[in-house]
């Protein structure tokens, strides 16, 4: 809500946090470093060629992180030093058939999406543990909660994001630190034209893929700002007890109360359909 964020911003204001974002270069990512600085705070970004980022944000200072070279997590934690907020973001997206999907693919997109995250939350936990304060925030995805067909792999991942957190908040709870996840629904940042897509020519599911497809086009074109799904996450940073799950997008706050009032196959198949699927009963 928007009095919840005007209130964080306000009661930011009230002492400077050191921030560290990954994926800062584009879309989200870039939102949210660019609202914390906004906010007087000193904030990092990740990138993983920091020389060349096209439109690096005044107050930003960047510093490497590849997901996939989790001794860079290490260094990166290292350059930053004592960490107040640690925003998890870096991401990729990733589409089409599970059975085309090749398993060194698989692999690449839980590097880059779980364990890169695992890592550098790992390296920034000591510091943060000793200082005995902290937020972590995972940012997940809406399709954690709501999976649907052609997502397969990259709803896993997004799932185990939230499961890491979800179990980790209450392990570093007592020493001060908050963990905490934020599921984006559909945003309009571009994001699917750099997404991986793994669909055969002659694949026997390229139909409903496509079809999934030209809806998920459809709902990104309509889907909500980069600069608002930053104030969610932004929000949930600076909260002094921030909630186990934040989400925004896709009229959250209704399906997330249909998800705990109706069995689940209708929830899936109410996903599905959302998507241009029919029901299917085997």
């Amino acid at each position: 809500r928007t009095s919840d964020y005007r209130g964080a911003m306000t009661k930011s204001i009230t002492g400077q946090r050191t921030v560290l974002v990954t994926g800062a270069s584009s879309g989200i990512g870039e939102a949210v470093a660019r609202q914390f600085v906004a906010l007087g705070h000193k904030v990092y970004g990740t990138s993983r060629n920091p020389d060349t980022v096209k439109n690096p944000i005044p107050g930003v200072t960047y510093v490497r992180l590849d997901n996939e070279d989790y001794a860079s997590a290490q260094e990166c934690a290292e350059t930053v030093g004592d960490l107040d907020i640690l925003i998890n973001n870096a991401g990729e997206s990733a589409a089409g058939a599970f059975e085309d999907t090749p398993m060194d693919a698989v692999e690449h997109l839980f590097k880059v999406n779980v364990f890169g995250p695992v890592a550098l939350t790992k390296a920034v936990l000591p510091r943060m543990r000793q200082r005995r304060t902290g937020t972590i925030v995972m940012v997940g995805s809406m399709l954690a909660s709501f999976p649907v067909a052609f997502r397969t792999n990259y709803a896993a991942t997004k799932s185990a994001l939230k499961g890491y957190a979800m179990a980790l908040r209450r392990e570093v709870a007592p020493y001060g630190i908050r963990v905490t996840t934020v599921e984006p629904g559909t945003i309009a940042t571009g994001i699917g034209d750099r997404r991986t897509i793994h669909i055969e020519p002659d694949s026997v599911y390229r139909e409903e893929y496509e079809t999934v497809a030209a809806a998920t086009r459809r709902n990104e074109g309509k889907g909500i700002s980069s600069e608002a799904m930053a104030e969610k996450i932004v929000e949930a940073a600076l909260a002094d007890s921030p909630k186990p799950l934040y989400a925004r997008g896709n009229r959250a706050p209704i399906v997330f109360t249909l998800q705990r009032l109706v069995p689940r196959q209708l929830v899936l198949d109410l996903t599905a359909r959302v998507h241009g699927l029919s029901k299917i009963r085997g």
